[in-house]
């Protein structure tokens, strides 16, 4: 009995470990079982890019605004869902000479999901964006930053980028509800290469979008230059 005790108890804490550092892959901003994943540019090159999350909702035409007001090209991860709910507001941002990205189509975490569930979310949404009239690479970002196997290997297969980041200061609650704050967390930490992510197309979020001018114009101050994904990707070493 006492072994058989011992035996469970061993295979108990493996199966921990094993879950443990699963969790820790899944949500890994630099590392993925396959394919090629950037959460910042390796670069001397004092470049960075803005990248905004979710949408387009009824405040894209606010957020196209405030961007051509600070005279940046920005990288939006869309959904497919809000993308087919508003689809002039997509052709807007691609008109506007903004890069596309695809941020799956209903926002699900895509870990423990199967083959086929990933390929229709990537593929709708990539649908969806084209009819946009969008025509350049599509990048990938998986929603919360969340992946394991299938969805590595399925974008690795299509010869496809997953693009992360490295500053995202509204997730941090007393970051996130000051645009100041904002501000100061990236000025603070951003570096060559940089991928910087804010949530501004919901009405939660106006903090997030009134820090984009300080952004813009505290970095420019530092002699930092934007660009799209695509483009900072060219950048690299």
């Amino acid at each position: 009995m006492k072994k058989w005790t011992i035996r469970v108890t061993l295979t108990f804490a493996v199966l921990l470990m094993i879950a443990y550092a699963l969790f820790q892959l899944s949500k890994s901003r630099t590392y993925q079982l396959f394919g090629e994943l950037t959460n910042r540019v390796d670069t001397n090159e004092k470049v960075v890019a803005l990248t905004l999350d979710d949408g387009p909702t009824e405040k894209t035409d606010e957020v196209l605004k405030v961007l051509k007001e600070a005279d940046v090209k920005a990288t939006f991860f869309v959904t497919g869902a809000e993308l087919k709910q508003h689809p002039e507001e997509g052709k807007k941002i691609a008109q506007a000479g903004h890069e596309l990205g695809n941020h799956s189509y209903s926002h699900t975490r895509m870990v423990l999901k199967s083959p086929s569930f990933i390929k229709d979310e990537i593929e709708k949404t990539d649908q969806l964006i084209r009819d946009t009239g969008y025509q350049k690479e599509i990048l990938f970002r998986p929603p919360n930053g969340k992946k394991l196997v299938f969805l590595p290997y399925y974008l690795s297969q299509h010869n496809r980028k997953t693009i992360m980041w490295d500053i995202e200061p509204d997730s941090y609650e007393d970051i996130g509800s000051n645009s100041d704050k904002i501000v100061q967390h990236v000025k603070e930490n951003v570096k060559s290469g940089s991928i910087i992510l804010l949530h501004v197309m919901y009405k939660n979020r106006e903090e997030s979008l009134k820090s984009i001018k300080g952004v813009v114009e505290s970095l420019r101050e530092q002699g930092y230059t934007f660009r799209t994904v695509s483009e900072l990707l060219t950048e690299k070493k």
